[in-house]
């Protein structure tokens, strides 16, 4: 392939552009905000496990002291009702019967007191647990809405650079001719880089100094020809500075 001398240096500059495009690109996904999140998202996962747990534990002891309380007014009310009934009463057999009957009502309310002071003390250990999950993942949460917008400021950085790049490579581009330009896509694609320059017998895509035989070929070539490392692939782009 032949292609004027100028297109081909400029494919120098077309490939600084790429470079750069992909360095931003490689820098927008290794933020180290990012880095950050995602750790925190695993640590935020197992606290937010750890606090819906005691959250469920809260609630059941909640709905545990709720029956129990329901539980002492039933009795209570049966006790006020069984002694207002031993108090009208002239009976022996029933006066002797609500005796009982109150002294195991007095036992099933000391009783559910009992539990009902025991779920009270459990639910102040809940709600202390709870206190500390809450405040750990207030921590983790706050950190993670500073990380989001230092992120998000940095990849508006980054995109605006990238942008402007952007623009600088479809200039040079244009200015390459389809056949050449499709020459360096494809070797770029495939080897990752499209073209580099050769200086003082060195390619400088691979920091290698090519064999001496190479470089008569190299020679031999019009300074129109497009010339293509014979170990890589790209074009190398020749300027005064290749030692030919």
């Amino acid at each position: 392939m032949k292609a004027p001398v100028a297109e081909q240096r400029s494919l120098l500059d077309l490939q600084a552009a790429d470079t750069r495009l992909a360095q931003l690109g490689h820098k927008a996904k290794t933020l180290p905000q990012q880095k950050r999140l995602d750790e925190l998202a695993a640590q935020m996962s197992e606290v937010s496990h750890r606090h819906a747990a005691v959250r469920g534990e809260l609630e059941d002891a909640e709905l545990e002291i709720s029956r129990v309380e329901s539980d002492v007014e039933v009795v209570a009310a049966r006790l006020k009702r069984d002694r207002d009934r031993l108090q009208l009463s002239s009976s022996a057999k029933d006066i002797q019967g609500l005796g009982h009957e109150i002294t195991s009502l007095e036992k099933r309310r000391s009783d559910l007191e009992d539990i009902e002071l025991a779920v009270m003390e459990r639910l102040d250990d809940i709600n202390a647990r709870l206190a500390v999950v809450t405040e750990e993942l207030g921590i983790f949460t706050a950190e993670c809405d500073e990380l989001v917008v230092s992120r998000d400021a940095s990849l508006a950085e980054i995109d605006h650079e990238r942008a402007g790049v952007q623009v600088s490579r479809d200039l040079i581009a244009a200015g390459v001719s389809d056949e050449l330009l499709a020459l360096y896509n494809r070797q770029r694609e495939r080897y990752g880089i499209g073209a580099a320059l050769l200086t003082r017998g060195i390619s400088m895509g691979s920091n290698v100094k090519l064999h001496e035989s190479d470089l008569a070929k190299i020679r031999q070539a019009a300074p129109d020809d497009v010339v293509l490392d014979p170990d890589s692939s790209y074009i190398l782009v020749r300027t005064e500075e290749s030692g030919l």
